[in-house]
């Protein structure tokens, strides 16, 4: 027994030597390609939804139809773009214009933190749509947000102001949430339209921090801080707070939450901010009662009948990938079957069998 013992703690120690070194090199990796990120370049990907549609359409009739059903399918399908190719040559021989070009629509994602930090994207994928979309398409912003800092959504909100100034149709898809800062994005939009269970709303601001004036203070620490400026700094973590101090800081609060009051007004002039501006959120249903959104529905309903009147295309800007980015993954892929390896090793083991 004490052989068996011995035998599985050392088994044991390599086994989480060899992990805690693998999550080193990760780690290392990783920080590297955090500070290098922002300053390799990237390119915009594009995605034809429609297409993509077809070939889901096309795999599950492959496997559900029988071989007699799929080529009758087929064979209708065939007849029907005969059909339409020859409606258009007449349509184009009774008439002195070419064809009106379909609407094209293009979808944008948005997954926003704290930091509004995939501002960054949304930027160049937004200045890429701009150079090609015009008046008759329209621009879907798919959003999930449960807000963030101030500047981060006002900036990424500002991105969105660049669609609507050039009179492109702008619709925003709330699935999950799009609260605070995420609803300062989504009420920008021509149509808002929210999934029923999604929460939408949160139209305040919050700020808190801690206070460890008195800590130091018991144990004898001071802690002096200096400014120039009456209110350069009204709120300190580690200083004597103030009254004075606090009712400034309020002020600001309530001077930000009037400028997000007055931007809401702006877009959705017919909400009753007294009633809505509380710092509440409410679910989809409800929301649709109180005017805060345009309609009931998925992102996903939403653009699987905009795929039949129109050509739709996801847009999505993405980082080229460097060296150690692609060490990382890698490094993640070997960690991960070094790890099923032992797994697989320990189960397998003369321990278990004794």
């Amino acid at each position: 027994m004490s052989e068996f013992l011995a035998d599985y703690g050392l088994f044991l120690a390599k086994t989480l030597t060899v992990i805690i070194g693998i999550l080193l090199v990760l780690s290392g990796v990783g920080s590297l390609v955090a500070r290098r990120r922002e300053a390799r370049e990237g390119h915009v990907e594009v995605k034809n939804l429609n297409r993509h549609l077809e070939e889901m359409q096309q795999d599950i009739e492959d496997e559900v139809l029988d071989e007699q059903h799929l080529k009758q399918l087929h064979k209708e399908q065939k007849k029907q773009e005969k059909q339409e190719a020859k409606e258009r040559k007449k349509a184009l021989k009774r008439g002195t214009e070419a064809e009106p070009e379909r609407k094209r629509i293009f979808v944008l994602d948005f997954d926003g933190d704290l930091h509004a930090s995939q501002v960054d994207w949304l930027r160049e994928e937004i200045s890429a749509v701009l150079t090609l979309a015009r008046k008759e398409d329209e621009v879907v912003i798919r959003l999930e947000s449960g807000g963030g800092l101030v500047h981060g959504y006002g900036l990424a909100a500002s991105q969105l102001e660049r669609i609507r100034k050039r009179e492109i149709p702008l619709t925003i898809c709330v699935d999950k949430v799009a609260a605070s800062g995420g609803y300062m994005m989504a009420c920008i939009g021509n149509k808002l339209i929210a999934a029923p269970f999604a929460l939408v709303g949160s139209i305040g601001v919050v700020a808190q921090l801690p206070n460890f004036h008195r800590l130091l203070k018991k144990h004898d620490v001071d802690y002096e801080i200096f400014t120039a400026g009456e209110y350069k700094r009204t709120l300190t973590l580690f200083g004597e707070n103030t009254d004075h101090g606090r009712k400034k800081f309020v002020e600001e609060l309530e001077d930000t939450h009037g400028l997000f009051k007055e931007f809401v007004r702006e877009y959705r002039p017919a909400l009753d901010l007294d009633k809505v501006a509380t710092g509440e959120v409410w679910f989809g249903r409800r929301a649709l009662d109180m005017g805060l959104i345009d309609g009931l529905g998925t992102s996903d309903d939403y653009l699987f009948e905009a795929c039949e009147s129109a050509d739709v295309y996801q847009v999505r800007y993405e980082l080229k990938k460097g060296l150690q980015e692609r060490l990382s993954e890698l490094t993640v892929q070997a960690a991960d079957r070094t790890i099923n390896r032992l797994a697989q090793r320990l189960y397998n083991s003369r321990f278990w069998s004794r």
